[in-house]
């Protein structure tokens, strides 16, 4: 039987075309499926899933409140120009900013967001040891973080602060545990964080923003810092947050160097254990601490400095390993309880 050669020639055109577009349709399939597991595995296994989107400034109202809400934001991006070494409030600070700290005005998944903080505010402070509203978490801020004193609590200021903290945390439920609040807890390493190892890393990784000399890098207008001090006498004392390693580590993997993030870290959990350490083995403010943390069962693992409630040293307790540590810790709350 003779083949009608327009309709064959049609007919093949149509099965080629399937052919191609079943074709494209795998190949990107594939790759979608092959970024999600690259996603999931770059995500930090030891955190739920998100339940905590950063609020949009731009949706704010041009009112009193909306005001109120930009200018805590604006305190806590640029502190110092309020309340550092030339500040126009008060000069009370060593020139950080609150956001040296937590990223983007506390807004940056892993890097220490106010997601939940007014929600889990006033509550028991184990450093304390007494019940602490969170205008005193703030005032502890500015003694330890930014080793200087505290503005009035009932002021204008500190009342913004609340104001975008509670804007940025709206909806958040008491004790709700939300992704990427604070910092990712890195696997213990089984020998002691090295800062000689670190001091390699910050060489290669660090120095170019932060100074050899770990000085910082002074804005353009002098009076605030582009790239913040690590160490001396500007940089956060040995009673703030990040002066514990198990912090200072998560945040580091999390954020550091510029342009690293959770999704895409530039570290290894080692790299980022030997720097931190390298860094908090540099000199810094110090600050009295003999009435920090009464209850020393509730003691962090990572407190470098004595007495505790076990027998291991304050090296050990300040570069670990921790893995010995944390187990005598839960084997003396489980025979407490």
């Amino acid at each position: 039987m003779p083949v009608n050669k327009p309709a064959y020639l049609f007919l093949s055109a149509t099965i080629s075309g399937l052919i191609a577009i079943i074709g494209i349709a795998t190949f990107f399939l594939s790759c979608n499926r092959s970024n999600k597991e690259q996603a999931a595995a770059q995500k930090p296994s030891n955190m739920p899933e998100q339940r905590w989107q950063v609020p949009d400034t731009a949706i704010l109202p041009h009112d009193k409140r909306g005001e109120t809400i930009r200018y805590g934001r604006e305190l806590l991006a640029h502190t110092s120009k309020y309340f550092g070494t030339k500040g126009s409030i008060a000069q009370i600070t060593n020139g950080m900013n609150c956001q040296n700290c937590h990223l983007d005005a506390g807004s940056r998944l892993f890097a220490n967001n106010y997601s939940g903080f007014i929600a889990s505010y006033p509550k028991k402070s184990n450093r304390s040891g007494r019940m602490t509203p969170a205008t005193e978490r703030i005032a502890e801020c500015f003694e330890r973080s930014l080793n200087g004193k505290v503005p009035d609590t009932a002021g204008k200021e500190v009342q913004a602060i609340l104001a975008y903290m509670k804007w940025l945390g709206r909806g958040v439920k008491k004790s709700e545990k939300l992704y990427g609040s604070s910092t990712q807890k890195l696997p213990f390493l089984t020998v002691a964080a090295n800062p000689a190892n670190g001091l390699t890393v910050y060489k290669a990784k660090c120095q170019s923003c932060h100074g050899a000399g770990g000085e910082g890098l002074l804005a353009a207008d002098k009076k605030s810092y582009a790239y913040p001090p690590l160490w001396g006498r500007h940089s956060y004392n040995d009673g703030a947050g990040m002066y514990r390693l198990i912090n200072f580590a998560g945040f580091v993997k999390n954020n550091m160097p510029y342009g690293a993030t959770y999704q895409r870290p530039q570290l290894t959990d080692k790299e980022a254990w030997d720097v931190a350490a390298f860094v908090n083995s540099q000199p810094r403010p110090h600050r009295e601490q003999n009435s920090d943390w009464p209850d020393r069962t509730k003691k962090p693992i990572d407190m470098p400095f004595g007495p505790y409630a076990d027998n291991f040293s304050e090296q050990q307790h300040k570069y670990g390993p921790y893995t010995g540590i944390a187990a005598a810790q839960i084997t003396r709350q489980t025979n407490t309880k």
